[in-house]
């Protein structure tokens, strides 16, 4: 297989500083930490976070390789055209939501294309309008191509909480044709200078202008448009705005193959926290993006749900519903009942490439549970004649798995991706996404 000349890096972040939550009940206990400053969260079901590996409890994970039905699957062709879509369609009913089928067509246009601050490149300022109304809501996206390229070059896509990048840092982008001041960069930011001097393309997305990120998102945005006059929120099947927002980075991914100075067969997708639940989604439904990294997304995203350590399933149930499907919430206090776990996300995404971080400072994320998760979704990558990260143990800290086709770095720090991280990364994607000359 040929790969293009660039690559461009499409990294998809949703805000880890927007924590809106739903109307909390006068009674609700007050947030604490304990001795290690970990969140110590009393959920309604009683439930209070734990970080004592003596008291995670055992669990069985549901078996990736085995069909509804109780049949083994042995082959490839087995694992697509059975198994993969039953665990999809559990993950569209049960826990995700599914898009409705009544979504509106996005329509794109290049407002601006300019020289960009940064290596030489250039930026195309993109909006995407949502439905045919002219007033509608719409989306922004900037797309930095690196200078001198000679072909359509791969593209690193990140779903950001803030929006387009300038002068290596982060701004407003909204309109995408107004002016917008600066402002800082989230933590660990994207090394945007990096990504290009790989000969990358890099774009951003901001995750808010698809759809708002609160307990009243449904009065706005891509799902408000869906619902039918009187109807006040989707069914208990359709999507929460993890959804909304997968959706909308395959969109972007549509606008890309129609530039030919894309190569859209080599984007890969980021995303951090929230986001990084998001990016491990839409690449499971999306067979085109070709490679995600996923930043510290913890529970329902990389990390085992069945694992009792840091935040769970009844945290996430209670304080952000909107995120997914109204039929997530029978399983507060009921998470042995679900019909996946997070190595069956992660294993959604094969034969395609996977990396995932966490930090030490950042154990309500649980990274030990996002390494095992990999692990555990290692035999489908294998079965698929892939890689698995080649190890069940815990690595040293600092020390990338990336021999495989599954990647892993746990970081000394925090809830951030840091600069070490997307080092280790960007050799990673170097496997797959390398110009070719």
């Amino acid at each position: 297989m040929k790969l293009a000349p660039y690559i461009v890096l499409f990294t998809l972040s949703i805000s880890f500083f927007a924590n809106a939550q739903t109307p909390a009940p006068t009674t609700r206990p007050a947030n604490r930490s304990d001795a290690n400053g970990n969140p110590i969260r009393s959920a309604r079901t009683g439930h209070v976070s734990n970080y004592d590996e003596a008291k995670v409890g055992s669990y069985k994970l549901p078996d990736p390789l085995v069909l509804n039905n109780g049949q083994p699957v042995r082959d490839a062709k087995t694992w697509f055209e059975q198994r993969r879509p039953e665990i999809l369609e559990m993950y569209r009913s049960q826990i995700y939501g599914r898009v409705p089928e009544n979504a509106p067509k996005v329509t794109w246009e290049v407002a601006s294309t300019e020289p960009a601050p940064i290596n030489g490149a250039t930026l195309k300022r993109l909006v995407g309008r949502i439905g045919d109304q002219p007033e509608g809501p719409k989306f922004a996206v900037a797309l930095y191509l690196p200078a001198n390229a000679k072909g359509p070059v791969p593209v690193i896509l990140c779903i950001n909480f803030f929006g387009a990048p300038a002068r290596g840092r982060v701004q407003p982008f909204g309109a995408a044709t107004q002016p917008s001041r600066l402002v800082r960069a989230p933590i660990g930011g994207d090394p945007i200078a990096d990504i290009l001097a790989h000969g990358y393309g890099y774009a951003t997305v901001t995750y808010s202008e698809i759809q708002p990120d609160n307990a009243n998102t449904y009065s706005s945005g891509v799902i408000k448009m869906t619902l039918a006059p009187g109807q006040e929120k989707p069914a208990p099947d359709q999507w929460g705005t993890i959804s909304a927002w997968a959706w909308g980075l395959s969109r972007v991914v549509d606008y890309f193959e129609t530039d030919k100075a894309v190569d859209a067969k080599r984007v890969a997708i980021m995303g951090h926290s929230r986001l990084g639940k998001t990016v491990l989604w839409a690449g499971a439904q999306d067979p085109r993006i070709a490679m995600v990294y996923s930043s510290c997304s913890g529970e329902m995203g990389a990390a085992i749900s069945r694992r009792d350590y840091g935040e769970t399933v009844d945290d996430m149930a209670q304080n952000f519903p909107w995120q997914f499907c109204g039929n997530f919430q029978k399983y507060a206090g009921h998470w042995n009942d679900m019909p996946v776990d997070a190595h069956m996300l992660i294993a959604l995404n094969a034969p395609h490439p996977v990396y995932i971080t966490g930090g030490t400072g950042d154990q309500w994320a649980d990274p030990k549970g996002e390494f095992l998760a990999e692990v555990a979704a290692g035999p489908v990558y294998k079965l698929l004649g892939k890689k698995d990260l080649g190890t069940t143990e815990l690595p040293p800290l600092d020390t990338p798995l990336i021999s495989g086709d599954l990647g892993y770095r746990y970081h000394t720090g925090g809830h951030a991706a840091t600069k070490e991280d997307w080092n280790a990364f960007l050799e990673f994607a170097g496997k797959y996404l390398k110009s070719r000359s």
